[in-house]
């Protein structure tokens, strides 16, 4: 399978240019590669192209199993590309480019961190405020003294009472090369926030910069923890601040700002168009292309004699203070009026100030998706301007991370509980908290040696807002054997066609949903809503536990496992935004509740329930798996310890009927060998192979073996968990299931050990799940002594059923795996019963017509269902009729 692996460009075509550079990862079949050093990189052509390989997870037997894969930047990226290993290599795969190709370096010293891409260098400070000292463009410096801002508001944003807002600047404690080339080098930078005046600091944050050989660009990964008070502190503004040197005169120096749809703002600081004396037609073509004016004996001297007398513009702002809308202002000097440009719908979120000398361009991705956020020039008409790109608009509400509700007397476990009854919501006093929340952004700087053209910048826009990403097809990874039991889109009869009909149709219903309802903003963007309110014709975004989804019964799952089977770049970028979103937002980063994630609620942190089910990497490893993403990489790292969480939160305190399965002071812990064990072989499995961790291999291997051990396998519901030791106690001889156990990656989990691992037992186990789940009550009686209590979500667990039919060979099992399927389906009958409307401003709450009463649970689990019945028993499909979901 490895030979000629061959490499695509996600959007189809190659982009125009790779400024900076890219990343992906790959699979291989077990036992057939040794390690990524073993790989070769080939163009279309079948030349050898320079490319850093490294691994990301090996097998169990040692041969490697994802790698992550970098190439450099060219002006002219190949169609397509293929990856090889060394023994595989042959004549016919071309000789190595003769053309000698740059390599990125780094230079450490005790203070900075120097590194050369070839086009550009960044000097990073070990500490102090600023992140990099200088960036250089071919000797001369575009951009200096970067730095971290956040302004943070003390007070009530509300009534009477006074505010203020305190400055606050990035301090660094740590800088550290993770990669060191030759095709690309990553540097993370780590500090936190601290008063401009005072001592006061806050706001950890990981900034992580990307250089690749012969790149002009360099990308930006920023991520920060919330830390702070809700109840009175106020985030009202959060950027990045850069120092852009210029020396040109003023009608040499150049604006640059990105609307909509392409557009830019093309302006000078002083402008010498529409004057009423003319400096001359080649003067004016040359400001507005950016390129060096005539000298000034060859104008117009009713222009050039006059110059002082024409204002010159020293500021610029673009604000874009939610998703439909933005507007950009200049003005001559502070002190001085503003004076509207224009506006529009949705920036690209990208803007460069340059002179003949060269310049910065700043591009945000997912600028407007990602509200409210702003774009600042200051100070163009003097010797150095400042560029700040804000990700928290200081022109925006502060913003106000307060709970919602004030508790409506829920004091007690038994009055939480009767609200779970009447608006689904977990509600605990104080867990309502949002310290230790995160949130990522993703920027690119552009270091230019003059001022580019449009189409330069044009391109650079995109490149920043959608990167260039190479990926292997469907068929490519269905064959590595990874992730479990899936299977590429098949439309080869009338039926599958008709399932695939309709998992497009979900899919393209969501995506229209979180454009009409308006899904974006600064926390909320990547999530859903969890159900709809018929009546109201919106979704439940104000009731209880039926707001945002939250990773509520996998959509992260079905989106990826959709874009697996379709490669498709709209479900890959749709789902990545999912993940940045679930593993950032959802999940604690530092504090009592760290690894944990919280349960769907009106605000993403509002449930009490903090849980694995939420947090777990089965949601988050194909995203790092597919991208080699370090941060992603953060994220599974925090979880490996995840079980020492028990100690401090019962996951089910309010319902626990016996208090003995619970004992964290003797180191004997419940934990449901559903959700909880799930989510720990996810993070067990995750890390093992990722690192080869011994601790998380044994946890993993022997607690598979004690759940093969207990009498009733997974049916005995949960066991008692031994920190110390990381195993279960055998002896628990009860008979417990829940609708809930496995419809959170444990399904996938449990597919992919089996298929990894050699226990006969704990397949035997996980087999006896599958077959009597959805057996009748007789069946069930007949073998375990008793029927199974707590059978719901018929269509979701269909795909147990199917697990079981295609390993047993059972054609009853495969009927009844359909059948189940089918049963479970009567919310998403009739596609056409569904109308989603493109509902444009002002009009975003005009009601659609026919309202659906399809829940994100109910499509994320039909979702997983076709894909697995599909994939597993497929060839068992009816061919009478189309199953009725």
């Amino acid at each position: 399978m490895t030979q000629h692996a061959p490499i695509r460009w996600i959007d189809g075509e190659p982009p125009a240019g790779l400024s900076g550079g890219t990343t992906w990862g790959m699979p291989f079949q077990r036992g057939t590669v040794p390690d990524a050093a073993a790989l070769k990189v080939h163009d279309a052509s079948g030349s050898t192209v320079p490319a850093q390989t490294w691994p990301l997870a090996t097998w169990p037997d040692g041969s490697l199993k994802w790698a992550g894969i970098a190439l450099g930047a060219t002006d002219q990226p190949a169609s397509a590309y293929t990856v090889t290993p060394h023994a595989t290599e042959t004549r016919d795969a071309g000789p190595a480019s003769a053309v000698e190709h740059p390599e990125v370096t780094v230079t450490e010293t005790e203070q900075t961190v120097t590194v050369s891409t070839g086009s550009l260098d960044m000097v990073l400070q070990r500490s102090g405020a600023n992140l990099f000292s200088k960036l250089t463009r071919d000797g001369s410096v575009v951009a200096k003294d970067a730095r971290l801002v956040s302004l943070l508001q003390r007070g009530q944003t509300e009534g009477a009472g006074s505010t203020t807002r305190d400055a606050f600047t990035s301090r660094i404690s740590s800088v550290t090369v993770e990669q060191r080339g030759p095709v690309r080098v990553v540097v993370r930078v780590e500090g936190r926030h601290r008063a401009d005046a005072g001592e006061r600091e806050w706001l950890p944050f990981t900034v992580r910069f990307y250089f690749f050989a012969g790149a002009r660009s360099v990308r930006m990964m920023h991520s920060f923890i919330w830390d702070g008070d809700a109840e009175q502190d106020y985030l009202a503004g959060l950027g990045v601040q850069f120092t852009v040197p210029l020396a040109s005169g003023l009608h040499d120096r150049h604006v640059r700002i990105a609307g909509a749809d392409g557009g830019f703002l093309v302006e000078a600081v002083r402008g010498l168009t529409g004057l009423r004396r003319d400096p001359g037609d080649a003067v004016r073509a040359a400001q507005i292309a950016g390129r060096p004016t005539p000298p000034l004996e060859e104008w117009s001297p009713l222009v050039s004699e006059r110059l002082h007398l024409i204002p010159s513009w020293n500021d610029y702002t673009l604000t874009q203070l939610t998703a439909d809308g933005f507007e950009l202002r200049k003005r001559t000097a502070p002190g001085h009026g503003w004076v509207g440009i224009s506006g529009g719908t949705r920036s690209a979120g990208f803007c460069s100030v340059s002179d003949l000398g060269g310049g910065l361009g700043i591009g945000i991705r997912d600028f407007w998706q990602s509200h409210p956020g702003q774009l600042d020039i200051r100070g163009a008409a003097t010797s150095e301007a400042t560029m700040t790109a804000w990700l928290y608009s200081p022109e925006a509400q502060p913003m106000d991370l307060r709970f919602y509700h004030d508790g409506l007397g829920q004091d007690t476990f038994e009055d939480q509980l009767e609200g779970l009854e009447i608006t689904y919501e977990d509600y605990e006093p104080g867990f309502g908290n949002p310290t230790g929340i995160a949130r990522t952004h993703e920027l690119t700087l552009f270091a230019y040696e003059a001022t580019p053209s449009t189409e330069c910048l044009a391109a650079d826009a995109k490149a920043a807002s959608t990167p260039p990403l190479l990926q292997p097809s469907p068929e490519y990874l269905h064959a590595a054997g990874v992730f479990g039991d899936w299977a590429p889109v098949d439309r080869s009869t009338p039926a599958r066609a008709e399932l695939e009909d309709k998992l497009d149709f979900l899919f393209h219903f969501y995506q229209g949903q979180t454009e009409q309802r308006r899904w974006y903003g600064f926390w909320n963007y990547g999530d859903v809503m969890h159900t709809y309110d018929t009546d109201r014709h919106v979704w439940r975004y104000d009731v209880g536990g039926y707001a945002w989804d939250n990773s509520e019964l996998s959509p992260d799952l079905w989106l990826w496992y959709m874009y697996l089977r379709s490669g498709r770049a709209d479900v890959f970028r749709y789902a990545e935004a999912m993940t940045r979103h679930t593993g950032e937002v959802d999940v604690y980063h530092l504090g009592p509740w760290r690894g944990l994630g919280s349960r769907h609620n009106v605000q993403h942190w509002g449930c009490s329930a903090k849980q694995l089910r939420i947090s777990t990497p089965a949601y988050r490893r194909f995203y790092y798996y597919l991208t080699a993403d370090e941060r992603t990489g953060d994220l599974l790292t925090e979880l490996v310890d995840s079980d020492q969480n028990f100690l401090g939160l019962d996951p089910v305190r309010k319902v626990r009927p016996d208090a003995d399965t619970y004992r964290p002071d003797r180191g004997a812990l419940g934990v449901g060998l559903g959700t909880d064990w799930g989510s720990l072989a996810a993070t067990w499995l995750t890390d093992w192979e990722r690192t080869g961790n011994p601790r998380s291999r044994d946890r993993l291997l022997g607690t598979m073996a004690d759940i093969g051990a207990l009498k009733y396998g997974f049916l005995t519901g949960e066991a008692l968990y031994d920190l110390d030791k990381g195993r279960f106690d055998v002896g628990r001889e009860v008979i417990s299931v829940s609708h809930l156990s496995a419809v959170f990656g444990l399904v996938e989990i449990c597919s992919e050990l089996i298929s990894l691992v050699d226990d006969k037992h704990f397949e035997e186990a996980w087999m006896q799940y599958c077959r009597l789940f959805l057996a009748t009550p007789t069946e069930q009686i007949a073998e375990v002594g008793q029927p199974l209590a707590g059978i719901y979500l018929t269509q979701a667990h269909s795909r147990l059923t199917a697990y079981a039919a295609a390993r047993l060979g059972s054609p009853e099992l495969a009927g009844l795996a359909w059948e189940s399927f089918a049963e479970g389906g009567e919310n998403l009958n009739h596609a056409e019963a569904f109308t989603v409307r493109t509902i444009l401003p002002p009009y975003v709450l005009q009601p659609v017509d026919e309202a659906p009463t399809v829940s994100t649970n109910d499509t994320a689990q039909f979702g997983l269902a076709v894909i697995q019945n599909l994939a597993l028993i497929g060839g068992d499909l009816p061919t009478q009729e189309v199953p009725a979901s």
